[in-house]
């Protein structure tokens, strides 16, 4: 078991996009990282030259033995684990009414049940240990529900108020919970691993039609780069006081923004309904 200063980061989805940039930075750094993908051969090259601090595993987070296999050998490996990314998870899109039954549960089992019970396994090392920082790869889809991301949405809102209840009972005991948000980032999201339905109801082509059409004719050109997503990512988990969400991207920013603008002005207009639906006061 190695011991030392350097913290040691457990990534999930370390095949592509931010979880492979990242891990690239964290080895960059010299730190100790245990990096994981559902086929190890796509991660094996990450750890080679760098074994004594690179760990690279086979992880389903949808797999419950898996999960709690990886945890025990990151422990038993470098005794401790000081921040857990959980990025491992995929889009997929359609309209609502045309989402298919197994795509959308096979999409909750990956985003939102895998994250759940990876989070749970790790819990008890930062609990013991005082100190974590759980980094939450959730989206701008957390906030806003866009046309044919319904269900994408859904996973990630779960993830947000799930990340709210997390921070509240574990921060008490040193342990930092963030969620990150990008827009549109230059990652395989809306290519190689996007899952969608096509949209075969002419009432929704305008909406969800077109969204399908254009986030694919998108991909490659987006203008997120996952490299400074990943310098991001770091610099939060060194700061005393790290914020509990880090939108990333302008595209991103903007609408994070003006959704919430949007939303707290419609709740103040309606605010004497809101009042006026408990029981009078004496």
């Amino acid at each position: 078991m190695t011991q030392n200063s350097d913290p040691v980061w457990f990534i999930t989805g370390c095949s592509t996009g931010f979880g492979l940039e990242l891990a690239r930075l964290i080895i960059g750094r010299g730190w100790r990282a245990v990096v994981t993908a559902r086929d190890r051969a796509k991660v094996d090259d990450l750890a080679r030259g760098a074994e004594d601090r690179v760990l690279a595993l086979s992880l389903d987070v949808t797999e419950a033995g898996q999960i709690r296999e990886s945890v025990r050998a990151a422990t038993d490996t470098f005794g401790r684990i000081d921040v857990l990314v959980n990025n491992a998870g995929y889009g997929y899109q359609s309209s609502i009414e045309e989402g298919e039954e197994d795509k959308v549960r096979a999409q909750f089992d990956a985003n939102v049940f895998g994250l759940f019970a990876l989070t749970r396994a790790v819990l008890p090392v930062m609990r013991s240990q005082r100190s974590g920082h759980i980094l939450n790869i959730t989206s701008v889809a957390g906030f806003v529900g866009f046309p044919a991301s319904g269900y994408y949405a859904a996973t990630k809102h779960a993830v947000e108020g799930f990340s709210d209840s997390l921070a509240a009972e574990a921060g008490p005991l040193g342990i930092r919970v963030i969620c990150i948000e990008p827009g549109p980032f230059r990652t395989d999201w809306a290519g190689r691993s996007l899952v969608q339905t096509p949209n075969a109801i002419p009432d929704y082509a305008e909406t969800a039609g077109a969204r399908l059409k254009a986030t694919s004719e998108k991909s490659g050109t987006q203008a997120g780069d996952p490299v400074r997503a990943g310098e991001a990512m770091i610099r939060v988990t060194e700061m005393e006081n790290p914020p509990r969400h880090l939108v990333l991207g302008a595209w991103g920013y903007d609408a994070v923004t003006s959704r919430l603008k949007q939303r707290l002005a419609e709740i103040e207009a309606w605010r004497e309904t809101s009042l006026g639906a408990d029981y009078p006061q004496p």
